[in-house]
Formats: C-alpha cells, sequence, structure tokens
C-alpha cells in the first residue's frame, strides 16, 4: 500500500470516528424529530409593559417517521376564555387557522395560560397563529432531553387549616383569619419538569419548556402590565441559553399555590427576584439533562363529561351563616378614632396602661379602684371591638365566596345540562408526559397523579385548552364557601375521580 493510500485510509477513519462521536453535548443517533420555535409580543397598546411583557410562544414538534405532529402553545395570560382579555372562541379560531395555513390536526393543538394577570392585545389570534407559523418554519432536527429540577423558595399554599374546623385561603380581596386560628397549611409541589430541544447537528439549543406550578400573580412594583415571576423566569433562561432559543413555562396545578410573602404589606411587590430563581433554578436541572435515543411523539386528546354541581343547598346555608353573624355584631362605647390609640397603649403597657404606676400604688393604699375601674371598662370595650372587627372580617369572606357560588349556580342552571364537556390532553415528548385540564387544578391532585403514574417524568397542568374556574379536590370542596378556590367553582366533587381516571388511563398509554 502506497504512503498516500495510508494516508487516505487514515483520514478516512479518522473522519468516521468523528462522525460516530457525539457532537457537542447534545448529539446523538440520527432523529426523526423535528423541533422549531417562536414568539411574538402581545402587550396591550393601552397598557404599556416594562421588561418584561407578555408574549405568547410556540413549539411545533413533527416525528418524520411516524407523521405525528405537536403544536404546544404557551401564552402569557390569564386564561385563554372566561376572564382577562382573551375570549372564546380564540381556542376554536386558532385551530382552524392552523388546519387551514398548515394542515394541523386541531386536537393537536395545545395551549396551555401562565395565569399571569396580563392585559394581551385584541389581535391576540393573529398573532399566536404567527408565532405558530414562525415556529414550524423553524423546525430541524433535534435531539431530545427531560428531567427535572427543583424550587422551594417561591411559594406558598394558600389555603389554611383552621383549628376551629374548615379553611380559609389567602387572597387580597379579604384577610385571613387570626394568627391564633390557623392550624395548619397544605403542600407545594417544588419539582420543575424540564423538556430540552437542541439542534442535532451543532447542539444549540431550540427550546426549552419548563413546567411549575404557582400563580404567577405577584406584580411588579411600578405597576405596569407583566408577564410578573414567569415572565422574568423565561427571560432567565433564554438570555442564558443565547441563539434565539425560546423558553415556554408551563402552568402546572396552581390553583391553591401563592407567590411566596404575597401578602407582605412592608415591601413593594415584587416578581422579579421570584423570577429569577425559578429560571436559575431550571437552568440548574437542565445542566447535565442527557439526550434520549429515539424520543417518541404522540399527544392524545379526549373529551371528558364533568358533572355539574347544585350549589343552591350551600348557598342556603351560607345565607343562614351570614344572618347569625350579622346578628352577633354588638354595640361598643368606641369608634375607630378612640379604639386605635387605646389598643396600641393597653398592648404596650403591661398592667398600668392608663397613667403612671405609682397612682395605681397609691389608690391601692388608699382603697380606691378609680384607674382599674377604667381599665375594665375599656378592656371590655376594645374586647368587644376587636370582636366585631373579626366578624366583619369573616362576613366579607362568606359574602365575597356567596358571590362567586351564585355565579356558578345561575349559569349551571342557565346551561339546562347537569355536566360540562371538557379536553383532557396527553402529550408525549421522549420521557417527558404532560396531561392538561382547563381548571385551575390545586396542588394535592398533581401530585397524587404524579405518585400513580407510572413514569417518572409526569406532569399534570390546569389552564389548558379552556378555562373551567377552579378545579380543587373532593374533599376541598367539603369547605365550600370558605375559600376561593371551592367557591369559585361550577363543578361537583365527583370530577376529581373521574378526572384522575382518566388521566392515568391516558398516561398508561402514553
Amino acid at each position: 500500500m502506497t504512503t498516500h493510500a495510508v494516508r487516505f485510509l487514515s483520514f478516512s477513519l479518522f473522519a468516521g470516528l468523528l462522525m460516530a462521536l457525539p457532537k457537542g453535548a447534545h448529539a446523538q443517533e440520527k432523529s426523526s424529530l423535528r423541533a422549531g420555535a417562536g414568539k411574538v409580543e402581545i402587550t396591550h397598546p393601552d397598557h404599556p409593559a416594562g421588561d418584561n411583557p407578555p408574549f405568547v410562544k410556540a413549539l411545533v414538534l413533527t416525528d418524520d417517521a411516524t407523521g405525528a405532529t405537536a403544536v404546544l402553545i404557551s401564552i402569557d395570560a390569564v386564561a385563554i376564555d372566561e376572564i382577562g382579555s382573551i375570549r372564546d372562541p380564540y381556542l376554536a379560531n386558532v385551530r382552524a387557522q392552523l388546519k387551514a395555513d398548515l394542515g394541523v390536526d386541531p386536537k393537536s393543538v395545545l395551549i396551555n395560560a401562565s395565569h399571569c394577570h396580563s392585559q394581551v392585545c385584541t389581535d391576540v389570534e393573529a398573532r399566536t397563529v404567527n408565532a405558530v407559523k414562525m415556529a414550524w418554519k423553524n423546525r430541524v432536527p433535534v435531539t431530545v432531553a427531560a428531567g427535572t429540577g427543583h424550587e422551594d423558595r417561591i411559594m406558598e399554599n394558600r389555603r389554611l387549616k383552621l383549628k376551629g374546623g374548615g379553611e380559609a385561603d389567602v387572597r387580597h380581596a379579604y384577610s385571613i383569619p387570626p394568627d391564633a386560628e390557623i392550624e395548619s397549611v397544605g403542600p407545594v409541589d417544588p419539582e420543575i419538569g424540564i423538556l430540552r430541544l437542541d439542534r442535532a447537528d451543532t447542539g444549540k439549543p431550540v427550546a426549552m419548556v419548563f413546567h411549575f406550578s404557582v400563580h404567577p400573580i405577584q406584580g411588579e412594583p411600578s405597576g405596569k402590565n407583566t408577564a410578573d415571576l414567569s415572565g422574568f423566569a423565561a427571560k432567565v433562561i433564554e438570555e442564558q441559553l443565547g441563539e434565539g432559543a425560546v423558553a415556554l413555562f408551563v402552568q402546572g396545578c396552581g390553583g391553591d399555590i401563592n407567590p411566596a410573602n404575597y401578602k407582605v404589606v412592608d415591601q413593594p411587590r415584587n416578581a422579579l427576584p421570584l423570577g429569577n430563581l425559578l429560571g436559575l433554578s431550571t437552568l440548574r436541572g437542565a445542566r447535565n439533562l442527557k439526550p434520549q435515543a429515539s424520543p417518541s411523539l404522540s399527544v392524545v386528546n379526549e373529551t371528558l363529561s364533568i358533572p355539574r354541581a347544585d350549589l343552591a343547598p350551600r348557598i342556603a346555608e351560607m345565607e343562614t351563616e351570614i344572618d347569625a353573624l350579622l346578628e352577633s355584631l354588638k354595640g361598643t362605647s368606641l369608634n375607630l378614632e378612640t379604639f386605635l390609640p387605646l389598643y396600641v397603649k393597653y398592648h404596650l403597657a403591661g398592667e398600668t396602661p392608663s397613667t403612671y404606676a405609682q397612682r395605681y400604688l397609691q389608690d391601692e393604699a388608699l382603697g380606691i379602684d378609680d384607674w382599674k375601674n377604667l381599665d375594665a371598662e375599656n378592656r371590655k370595650n376594645l374586647d368587644a371591638y376587636v370582636r366585631n372587627i373579626l366578624v366583619m372580617e369573616e362576613l366579607t369572606r362568606k359574602q365575597i365566596n356567596l358571590a362567586l357560588m351564585e355565579k356558578h349556580q345561575a349559569r349551571n342552571v342557565a346551561s339546562g345540562s347537569t355536566t360540562v364537556e371538557v379536553e383532557v390532553v396527553g402529550l408525549r415528548v421522549g420521557d417527558f408526559r404532560l396531561i392538561t385540564f382547563p381548571g385551575e387544578v390545586t396542588i394535592p391532585i398533581g401530585l397524587n397523579l404524579k405518585k400513580q403514574s407510572p413514569h417518572e417524568l409526569t406532569f399534570i397542568s390546569g389552564y389548558s385548552n379552556g378555562y373551567l374556574y377552579y378545579t380543587p379536590t373532593a374533599e376541598q370542596l367539603l369547605n365550600r364557601g370558605g375559600a376561593q378556590e371551592d367557591s369559585d367553582c361550577l363543578v361537583a366533587p365527583e370530577w376529581q375521580a373521574l378526572f384522575e381516571t382518566k388521566a392515568l388511563e391516558i398516561l398508561k398509554g402514553l
């Protein structure tokens, strides 16, 4: 063999080895999966945003081997129907347009609202379609890696179990019960679900999906329109990934999960530090993810019939409870102007609040109780005034939650049906499996389904493909009228078992 031939053979072997080695950290055997991402800002022109505007983001996945297609859309809005600035038939119109323009099966389109309370533009349908078309055009062969991250510092369960029975919740709409009445709080889910998609040829990032359960309603000190903490988290991820990568936040079971320190009054409400923590924890979890061999892509879309609740009996009970609370209010000689200084004085001065201690001692030596009698009268009036305040706070909670129940009862009666039809969607991308529901699902349901799922990387999302208001557990619904989650709800307790059964059925097939 000539020297030239040896050199050619050596070069050929070396080139073959290079081709066999992973390209960067994310390469693997050739995949039939292609993915593209796109995003479009959706800020309402009358509600300017700062440096964290709302977006609609799209991830398009196609499997050239099987012909499967999935479109995942994440939108920085409170919901895609019923409440907020997006209204029905947004979902149907977006699906119809994607079917007409791209041939996408409407059942393969999944839209998840982050539940941030942003104000979005009136042409949000067109911008959503544009984001999907951008993602469709950007498709390239990709590798898939899935895993989890951990973040437990940015959220708290807002449901409060009370020592006297029942539960309350933490809202700005009304006062929470006194500390002495609170026994415990519910759980949180610190797990971040992560799906990473990188170019198969260069390993450069295309998109990252991150799933987490929390209400993104902290706001910003400026009060401007904002994508809130989930938007800040996505911004951190996109800036660190670079290369034009798109980070899509997918809301989980945030129904009973508030941002941490949601009710503090001694510092500005600011979603930025919470979002930064979530973004950094997501990146930390994604750092060592390994690409999967031959990742599967599939979408399952099924319709589930959920029973509507008959709220009339509980509404009647609450009206009686409110009447009893009103009757319990008693008059005192104090008003707000006299109550406040007395309350402060009697909580600072111990046993001698009305004057110097020596005057009490002198009266005692003389057998006089004038100061003690004054204190007894003031304390009696203070106690009565505080009782009235607590009753009024409870009245506020009950009246607001009663109004929610009356709204849903009227709606259920007007529907002429005892059930409501909803979509339950299952999405599989490699080892990443997602189950969705339109309602504001509470965290115990998500934790329960994760525990029962046959797959390690299972994630549950509410706020998807419609909006059904709150959908708490059957146990939480025993507390109707005590908290928003169980009052702002139009379904019967049986919904939970029906959904969990359907979700597990879909999971077993994914």
